[in-house]
């Protein structure tokens, strides 16, 4: 029996090249930290601070009165912008996860006439740009009576969730073997009882990965509030703070610190919920793209 020996700890050697790599990396996340890290300081700061120069970078006294500051302000309902952004988002993702997962279903499961040439108009409408419908969805939900409604902004996404959706969820379908659904089939189920019971259980990471990109795509829409709603007390978030910045009850430098207040809370929801479900959404990008 050879002598057990204790294992040397593994040296890390950094190369010239991953050095700079990481230099690199370093670099860009300063870049793109930075900015969060001065709202989050400025959210902070009295107005004396927000308007010292040269500038005041971490306050003396963090002033926590400032959020509340900001959901109690009179004429200014954040409260119920967070709230319209929390229906929305919702309302948006449900019709997303739905659809999109029945609609690629049938796309990667079942054989029918046209089925390939169907998925690739599908997919065709990914190079259209949002502007071109635009105007034809504006006449139509003014039409239907929808304006100044919350639903042109949910209601669409419960007719399909989009080509990339389904191009997601088809992708996932695909990369489970058919032999699940002959099994089922064998023991007696229908193929909603396939979807619904064996399929769909197994596209929790899918799920989750697509669940997330709708949220974050949703809670920061700002064209779509912009085109359809008129009343600040229908306002979403996005569209809300726009409003924050440019209103007369609050604009100006003064008050610029409450405003910075205001995006920090609005980011606390998108940044939460990307943390907590990270793993489920590099898992279900990377299954995603197994089988074409």
């Amino acid at each position: 029996m050879a002598p057990i020996t204790a294992q040397q700890p593994m040296s890390i050697r950094f190369s010239p090249g991953r050095s700079v790599l990481y230099l690199a990396i370093l670099s860009l996340c300063v870049l793109f930290g930075f900015p969060v890290f001065w709202t989050l300081m400025s959210s902070f700061k009295t107005p004396a601070e927000m308007a010292a120069f040269p500038p005041v970078v971490i306050p003396d006294v963090f002033q926590w009165d400032n959020y509340h500051r900001v959901l109690v302000i009179s004429r200014l309902p954040v409260a119920q912008w967070v709230l319209n952004s929390t229906i929305v988002v919702t309302l948006t993702t449900l019709g997303t996860l739905i659809t999109a997962s029945v609609v690629a279903y049938s796309f990667a499961r079942f054989d029918y006439r046209g089925r390939d040439a169907l998925f690739m108009i599908t997919l065709a409408t990914l190079m259209l740009p949002p502007e071109v419908t635009l105007i034809p969805q504006f006449v139509l939900f003014y039409k239907l009576g929808w304006i100044n409604t919350l639903k042109p902004l949910w209601v669409p996404s419960w007719f399909g969730g989009g080509a990339f959706a389904i191009f997601l969820m088809r992708q996932f379908f695909l990369s489970l073997p058919r032999d699940l659904d002959e099994a089922a089939l064998i023991d007696g189920a229908g193929y909603f009882r396939i979807f619904w019971s064996i399929l769909l259980p197994l596209c929790k990471p899918v799920m989750a990965t697509l669940g997330i990109i709708t949220l974050i795509g949703s809670w920061s829409d700002f064209i779509g509030p912009l085109i359809y709603l008129n009343t600040p007390t229908k306002f979403t978030v996005s569209v809300g703070l726009q409003f924050f910045n440019n209103s007369p009850e609050v604009g100006g430098e003064s008050l610029r610190h409450l405003l910075m207040a205001a995006c920090i809370l609005s980011m606390i929801p998108t940044i939460a919920l990307f943390f907590l479900g990270q793993r489920y959404f590099v898992q279900g990008i990377v299954m995603s793209g197994i089988k074409g």
